[in-house]
């Protein structure tokens, strides 16, 4: 059985993705991180960077529970343990890094590029006046565009981003749901749009998706919480 330490965002639900996918046996434990959680201490035993998913395997090889955070690294994990959605390195070490590639593709650029569009377009102008943030909203939303662009070639000579359906697939995914949210057109990136289809089709994915959805935020952070995901309070936890 393992432990999924998590919260339905893009980051949770490759992690929530990844397991249902591979049909591995898990509990999933909510981290609330607009209440401060991911600052208690016996979270930051396994995830020290306080940050969201984090997983303990409790029948990991060797006998002993294994920790592990960073979300390109917990999927790595999963797909070792049970030898899906990532090609072996022994046996095809060309489709092996192919699909690396991808997923580092989805932590260096991804990720951190969605995450500020969406922070400067919605969350920054909870406490700021548009003027003091457009720097910002334009930055991240022309790179957030050049980011689809990328994808969108590619996807046009490839169904999925490294051969078969893989781990790389599983990061990509949720950061490219609801992209109006980063100033993205869908229609705009047609190969792009008919991958995305094609992956929210998958039973799995859409299960994932569901995972701890009960706590999905409607509507504007209250201070408190704005506080703790963005301002002073998270760095005075450190």
């Amino acid at each position: 059985m393992i432990d999924c330490y998590s919260w339905p965002t893009p980051n949770g639900h490759k992690v929530h993705i990844m397991l249902e996918e591979c049909g591995v046996a898990y509990n999933a434990i909510p981290v609330c991180i607009e209440a401060g959680d991911q600052f208690k201490p016996e979270f930051l035993k396994i995830s020290p960077n306080n940050k969201i998913p984090a997983i303990v395997d409790n029948d990991a090889p060797g006998g002993k529970p294994i920790s592990v955070f960073e979300t390109g690294a917990i999927l790595y994990y999963l797909a070792t343990k049970t030898g899906k959605f990532l090609p072996s390195l022994a046996d095809d070490p060309a489709a092996h890094h192919n699909v690396m590639q991808w997923l580092m593709f989805q932590m260096g650029g991804i990720g951190p590029m969605f995450g500020q569009a969406r922070h400067f377009r919605a969350y920054a102008l909870e406490r700021f006046d548009q003027d003091k943030v457009q720097y910002g909203i334009d930055r991240y939303t022309n790179e957030t565009k050049r980011l689809y662009g990328v994808m969108d070639r590619h996807l046009a000579d490839n169904e999925y981003f490294a051969g078969d359906y893989s781990i790389a697939d599983i990061a990509i995914f949720p950061w490219c749901r609801q992209p109006e949210r980063r100033g993205v057109d869908q229609d705009d990136f047609p190969n792009h749009k008919r991958w995305v289809e094609t992956v929210a089709a998958r039973p799995g994915v859409q299960r994932g998706v569901e995972v701890l959805s009960e706590n999905t935020r409607q509507g504007g952070h209250t201070k408190e919480a704005w506080d703790i995901m963005f301002g002073d309070k998270q760095y005075q936890k450190n």
